[in-house]
């Protein structure tokens, strides 16, 4: 079944191995910080995402990966994880995020970077029509490190307005599940994936799904949703 256990294990397995194998290598080689950088540690889940549009339906040749560029509105061109094409329409544009440490700002940064990205894709859609008669349709998926720091309270600050209470109190995973509902809620984006995940040992890796909106089922679920959707309108 797509977007099981067995599977998102297996994805989870293979991000934390390859990540591993990046940073033995940038050791040996005296360069720090490279393995995050190169994102060749989000390859299984690109892989996977591009499966769940295959297994949809969709020939292989239309789902795109390798960092497919789409044009803007606001800038030339934003380059996407997976990239997915049908008939001249775009089927679906996702992006690929992850933090393992570093959390504070970099929190905020993915949150912003995400904001900016459906922004972009709609305006240029809006003005210029250019991705077809088809609305565009985008997800964000999120890898997070789970460590007491993501599952703590974060560190109160004092605005020059009162804050949503909603965000009193809260750690740096739930901030990423309320921004994840929110862009979807606001129509940002139309799916999702969060994803935390956390080594047990050695070779030994668990994770979860917290936001159930969000898991690789639902995902999986919506992208057959939006492929049937899409041969509908131009298979007729």
């Amino acid at each position: 079944m797509l977007g099981s256990n067995e599977e998102v294990q297996a994805v989870v397995n293979a991000f934390w191995g390859k990540r591993d194998e990046l940073v033995r290598k940038h050791l040996e080689s005296g360069v720090q910080g490279g393995q995050a950088r190169s994102g060749q540690h989000m390859k299984a889940i690109q892989d996977y995402v591009r499966l769940l549009f295959v297994q949809a339906g969709l020939p292989e040749s239309s789902v795109l990966a390798g960092s497919p560029s789409l044009p803007g509105y606001f800038r030339r061109s934003k380059s996407w994880d997976v990239v997915v094409t049908y008939k001249g329409v775009l089927v679906g544009a996702v992006e690929l995020k992850s933090q393992v440490g570093s959390v504070g700002n970099n929190a905020n940064n993915r949150i912003e970077e995400a904001l900016g990205n459906a922004v972009d894709v709609g305006a240029v859609q809006k003005k210029n029509g250019t991705f077809g008669e088809v609305p565009p349709w985008l997800a964000f998926i999120m890898v997070l490190e789970e460590t007491p720091k993501t599952e703590s309270a974060i560190k109160p600050i004092t605005t020059v307005f009162p804050q949503d209470p909603v965000f009193s109190g809260i750690s740096y995973s739930q901030q990423y599940q309320l921004a994840l509902s929110r862009f979807v809620g606001e129509k940002l984006y139309d799916a999702g994936w969060f994803l935390t995940t956390k080594r047990e040992g050695d070779n030994a890796f668990s994770y979860d799904e917290p936001l159930a909106t969000a898991t690789a089922s639902t995902l999986a679920g919506l992208i057959q949703a939006r492929v049937d959707f899409v041969k509908r309108v131009l298979d007729d």
